[in-house]
């Protein structure tokens, strides 16, 4: 048992029940997540309560211990990175679905219930919540506030952000915040909950929250179509958004290279595939039945067929079929297979920029090195791109700072975002200074220091302290 621990237990006796404290020695024999050195800290803190969580708070704060927030450990920029002499403060216990609300249309949940737990949850009401992502099984509400977490649905229903009306969470002095609003309508001041979504972790540590919930409808139809470019799987979205029987429940676009080898290593059946396919549009909707469903989906390709030089098509016949077609999209670990380290960035853009920024994209990677190429796939309707760079010596430190200038020129330009939906974390630091807003910086700086004066949480990730 490490001193820190029985110091913690000694000090905290009264909440010894709702407190799990874990070692080293334990923690090695879990998975760290995304990053390897998650668990660097050593030692995890899991409050059951979130008294208890403001108790080892407070105990930190007086210890001038840091505390590193942490979910479901599915960050991609190195946000839950913990070291020596830190605490590990996970929402693992904070497990409870407390209330669904089938006529108000909400749900009260604990920060650590995953998304796909609460998902079946509350699959018996006909509802949803309002947002979806392929590390549904893993990441958690916690966390997906934390870095105000995007998916499949934000075209429709918006990000994180839109989808919480109330927040409970512990600051960082240790007091409990908490504002666990069940209605849309609040004009009742700054709405202090919104500095909490998205600071991943910096201004505090999510207990519990209210979120909306939406309806779901699993009446499906599920097509992969080849595109010509960004613009004809657009015109097509937009075809079936307007059509008031339908509704879009995704549009997925994969660049050809990432669709392809995504399908070879699935072993997926490529015959049906022209070889002038620029693109590969996985869309899907619903409607009052299944039939209904398919027979708009291929109705509406055939019409729009010509006039947007589709390609090649493949519309699902089985549900089993429809989950082979997501997993080519959802299941992209292929990459790092083929590519181990590809340097990997997520972007967001005006949808009508995407096929500009992608041909340029892929000019200023040739401009580095004939080798250099991009995996590009991403939320299209949304103009969320997740982008992976690949070749030989592509994720070697040399040319780390310009292939990050190649992803980000223009992005920020035409008013778009060099993070879309994966967060700041560490793997950001520099593109936060370069390309981030110099004014938004200033001041999240200046909250971080009336909040966290003694920068006890997450201590440099996001760079949030005044330069």
């Amino acid at each position: 048992m490490s001193d820190l621990i029985r110091t913690i237990r000694q000090d905290l006796n009264e909440f010894s029940a709702d407190l799990h404290l874990i070692g080293s020695d334990t923690l090695a024999r879990r998975h760290p997540g995304e990053h390897p050195d998650n668990f660097g800290a050593g030692v995890m803190a899991e409050p059951a309560t979130p008294q208890a969580a403001a108790a080892i708070v407070r105990w930190c704060v007086e210890n001038r211990v840091p505390v590193v927030p942490q979910g479901g450990r599915t960050g991609l920029v190195g946000g839950g990175v913990s070291r020596p002499g830190e605490l590990i403060l996970s929402t693992a216990r904070l497990n409870g679905i407390e209330a669904i609300d089938p006529l108000a249309r909400t749900v009260t949940v604990g920060a650590g219930v995953t998304l796909q737990a609460l998902q079946e949850a509350t699959a018996g009401t006909g509802l949803t919540p309002g947002i979806d992502l392929a590390a549904r099984g893993s990441a958690t509400i916690g966390g997906m506030i934390a870095t105000n977490a995007g998916g499949i649905l934000a075209f429709r229903n918006g990000v994180m952000r839109h989808q919480v009306l109330g927040i409970e969470a512990v600051m960082p002095d240790g007091s409990l915040f908490s504002d666990l609003t069940r209605v849309l309508k609040v004009s009742a001041g700054p709405d202090i909950k919104q500095l909490l979504i998205g600071s991943e972790g910096a201004y505090g540590f999510i207990t519990r929250a209210v979120l909306k919930l939406e309806s779901f409808n699993s009446m499906r139809a599920t097509a992969l179509v080849g595109v010509k470019d960004a613009t004809s799987a657009l015109a097509l979205i937009a075809h079936f958004r307007a059509q008031p029987a339908l509704q879009l429940e995704g549009a997925e676009l994969m660049w050809r290279r990432y669709f392809v080898d995504s399908a070879g290593e699935r072993g997926f059946d490529l015959d049906w595939l022209e070889g002038d396919t620029a693109a590969v549009l996985l869309i899907e909707v619903s409607a009052a039945s299944e039939a209904e469903a398919r027979t708009a989906l291929e109705e509406g390709l055939a019409d729009l067929w010509e006039a947007h030089e589709l390609t090649s098509g493949i519309v699902s016949a089985s549900l089993d079929q429809a989950r082979r077609f997501w997993a080519l999209r959802e299941e992209s670990d292929f990459i790092y297979r083929l590519h181990p380290a590809a340097p990997s960035y997520d972007v967001s853009l005006p949808p009508g920029a995407l096929d500009a920024y992608v041909a340029g994209l892929r000019d200023r990677l040739k401009a580095m090195d004939p080798g250099f190429d991009a995996y590009v796939y991403g939320h299209v309707a949304d103009g969320n791109l997740h982008i992976s760079v690949i070749g030989a010596g592509s994720a070697e430190a040399a040319v780390k700072e310009p292939i990050e200038d190649a992803v980000y020129t223009g992005v920020g330009e035409c008013g778009g975002s060099f993070s879309a939906e994966h967060g700041v974390g560490l793997e950001k630091h520099r593109a936060y200074l370069v390309y981030g807003n110099p004014a938004r910086r200033a001041l999240a700086g200046a909250i971080k220091a009336a909040l966290d004066p003694r920068n006890l949480f997450n201590t440099g990730k996001v760079p949030y302290r005044a330069e």
